[in-house]
């Protein structure tokens, strides 16, 4: 029934209902059953890592009699958790507390819940009220998908790239995973653009974003457009000889499509330069300079005649 991430807070804890949350760390999560709406016995789970939880016991039995409902400090602790983890943080928490007073719910508002609804409540309007957070719970997803996303090839757009980047940088770091990062250009495009048209440039810009896309092969791989003809792709864990297989295929293929283009003095057909390169296990440069090393590669492609990859090795830590 309700397929989206919501919680809805019982006892100082957030739960999910009919589905768990989209946790794929059990051992962090404490399920217990507990009577919400009208005498029905709805799954739930606390989401809160390591309250209640004792060594060698995930499943706790459920408590015989409910417990007195959580102090707004217990609560405000509770939710500095959730929002401390980053699978967690984005999750409305509705709150359902036996404190009714004014004052009480406007504190439970100001602690970061999406809604507060005190006891005694309503089967009905309890479940009015969650169909109406998950409307806008999509309603956000949908808006930061099109934050993210470039309209003409939809792809991830810079903003994305730029967020994922740090990121996937960060975590390379972190464990010392490779990570690879490549600059694609199509060759000579203000030439095709002048020659057969902006429309056929954009028909030109999407042959090539999807041919990149399909290109990718794992989940974690990301293909972006960066601007203009500019597209980048970044390849966590990832080392040069993998990516270069990534990229070179995608160059075939791209140069396979066999899009005409008399006014290129590199090929009679679009074809694309690029500049990688891949950060070792725990690497000396900074984003910045792994981008910027990406970036002298492309230059360094095109000054040698274009349609061609130039790619630079993890450096020595």
């Amino acid at each position: 029934m309700f397929g989206e991430q919501i919680g809805v807070r019982m006892g100082g804890f957030a739960v999910a209902l009919e589905e768990p949350l989209a946790v794929d760390r059990p051992a962090t999560l404490l399920h217990q059953r507990a009577e919400i709406i009208d005498g029905h016995m709805m799954d739930v789970e606390r989401i809160v890592p390591g309250v209640g939880q004792q060594p060698g016991h995930r499943h706790p039995p459920a408590p015989q009699q409910r417990q007195p409902p959580a102090p707004v400090r217990e609560i405000g602790e509770a939710d500095e958790r959730l929002r401390a983890d980053p699978q967690l943080e984005q999750i409305a928490v509705i709150l359902i507390s036996g404190l009714g007073r004014p004052e009480d719910e406007a504190n439970g508002l100001k602690l970061g819940a999406a809604d507060y609804i005190a006891k005694p409540f309503n089967a009905t309007v309890v479940m009015a009220r969650v169909a109406l957070h998950l409307q806008l719970v999509r309603q956000r997803r949908m808006l930061e998908r099109l934050a993210h996303v470039d309209g003409l090839t939809e792809l991830a757009n810079r903003r994305r790239f730029d967020e994922l980047y740090a990121q996937e940088w960060q975590r390379a770091q972190r464990n010392g995973w490779p990570l690879s990062l490549a600059l694609l250009d199509i060759d000579a495009f203000k030439q095709y653009n002048d020659y057969y048209g902006h429309p056929a440039g954009d028909r030109a810009l999407r042959a090539v974003a999807r041919t990149t896309a399909a290109g990718l092969r794992r989940p974690a791989d990301l293909a972006a457009r960066y601007g203009g003809e500019e597209f980048v792709l970044l390849l966590p864990d990832t080392d040069a000889v993998q990516a270069r297989h990534v990229v070179d295929d995608v160059c075939a293929t791209i140069a396979a499509l066999e899009l005409p283009h008399a006014a290129s003095q590199v090929s009679s057909v679009l074809t694309v330069s690029v500049g990688g390169v891949t950060l070792g296990g725990h690497g000396p440069e900074s984003a910045a300079e792994l981008f910027e090393a990406a970036d002298e590669h492309l230059y360094r492609a095109k000054q040698e005649g274009r349609n061609r990859v130039v790619w630079r090795a993890a450096l020595a830590d």
